[in-house]
């Protein structure tokens, strides 16, 4: 989650919400994410809303976060009280990095969690995790205490990607930690990779998909490398340490990515997931790309609940000191108009392998651009002529640009 939240109005100091919010909640599916905002170093790239031991100041420490997030649950559960008690049906705890957290203090948020709410059954409990961050027996611990899917951030196998990213990790460590999660019982492992980093070459990359394919795991995301403004990469980009990534490039490695998630069995369900199977996809995710509801506990964290989506202050001392004075660590909120509901229909949903409806597509020129599209080779003939927008391979490299002609005078 990015550090600089967009602006909206104020969030009530009682965290509560409208009526019309609380009226559906949970009949598109509720999820619970978790931030742990902790990092042992910060990698060069990231603008995620994450803290080092050095940065965080007086107010909260990593002994004391279990006990805010569990304020903040509290907070939630009366937030909602007026609701029909909604069922969670997945919680994801992310980062940062989750597993710097003793595995035991992570089981004791998600047992709050299903104590206050319940945990639907064959709920998918996940956990984000940095290979060097686990051993067998915290994962043991993890998956005891109900967890079911484990993240781990691989990024690449090539040693001198992994120093640009300023990656800690060994090459071969995220296939070993995926292995040993496996063998704890975790049902799903996901390993996630980053392609187009200055200097990584077709090789590095294709060795990287080699051994995310060979380590067991049941899923793989890839995403391209960002320069987020702020971050340490930006400044050495900018100052010529090193290239900026080449956009044809990052292109190549997309397509090389799918062949080769393709032919190890891997099928695409979003631009940047792969699944061997439909139980393998990440259903957490899913929530969010088609418009569930979801509380995001912690500092920075984002959450939607009947079209309204909130987003809570970014430090943890700011966050621990809303709660310790019995308000919301909400920050701000936007109240979203059925146009802006629509638009993020469109956008997300076209992402997803089953594409939406065209009938969803409302925008006055939207059915000559989908026409258009089909001719081009960006959506689907077939799926077109069954009544659907559903990207191709080409489709996918251009998807940005697709979405923003298809919602073209939306409003």
């Amino acid at each position: 989650m990015p550090s600089a939240p967009p602006d909206g109005e104020p969030v009530p100091a009682d965290g509560s919400l409208p009526p019309a919010a609380l009226a559906g909640v949970g009949r598109r599916g509720f999820g619970v994410y978790v931030h742990v905002p902790f990092c042992a170093s910060r990698c060069g790239y990231c603008d995620f809303n994450t803290y080092t031991a050095a940065e965080l100041g007086p107010g909260v420490s990593r002994e004391s976060y279990p006990g805010w997030v569990r304020a903040e649950l509290a907070l939630a559960a009366r937030v909602l009280a007026g609701a029909a008690p909604p069922r969670v049906d997945t919680v994801f705890i992310g980062g940062g990095t989750p597993t710097l957290l003793p595995a035991d203090d992570l089981a004791r948020i998600l047992a709050d969690i299903d104590g206050t709410w319940g945990l639907a059954g064959g709920a998918e409990v996940t956990v984000e995790a940095n290979p060097e961050s686990v051993d067998p027996g915290s994962l043991r611990r993890l998956r005891t205490a109900g967890f079911t899917r484990i993240s781990l951030g691989m990024q690449s196998t090539a040693p001198h990607v992994l120093a640009v990213l300023d990656r800690r990790h060994t090459p071969g460590q995220a296939a070993a930690a995926a292995a040993e999660a496996r063998a704890a019982g975790f049902r799903h492992a996901n390993l996630d990779l980053i392609y187009g980093t200055p200097g990584e070459t077709a090789d590095d990359f294709a060795a990287s998909l080699a051994a995310a394919t060979a380590a067991g795991v049941d899923h793989v995301s890839a995403y391209a490398l960002t320069v987020e403004d702020g971050t340490a990469l930006a400044a050495r980009i900018r100052r010529g340490a090193l290239p900026a990534p080449d956009d044809d490039l990052a292109a190549d490695r997309y397509q090389a990515a799918d062949a080769a998630l393709a032919a190890a069995g891997f099928g695409w369900y979003e631009i940047s997931n792969w699944a061997v199977s439909p139980a393998a996809r990440c259903r957490h995710n899913l929530g969010y790309w088609t418009g569930a509801d979801w509380w995001g506990l912690g500092p920075g964290a984002h959450s939607h609940v009947g079209g309204v989506r909130w987003w809570n202050v970014t430090h943890p001392a700011r966050y621990a000191a809303r709660l310790a004075a019995g308000r919301s660590p909400g920050q701000g909120r936007e109240v979203l108009t059925a146009g802006q509901r629509r638009t993020e229909q469109v956008l997300l949903g076209l992402r997803l392998a089953e594409g939406l409806p065209l009938a969803e597509l409302t925008a006055p020129d939207a059915p000559v651009v989908a026409a258009r599209a089909v001719t081009d080779g960006l959506l689907s003939a077939e799926r077109y002529r069954a009544g659907r927008a559903v990207l191709t391979l080409r489709g996918r490299l251009l998807a940005d640009l697709l979405v923003r002609e298809l919602l073209a005078g939306v409003t």
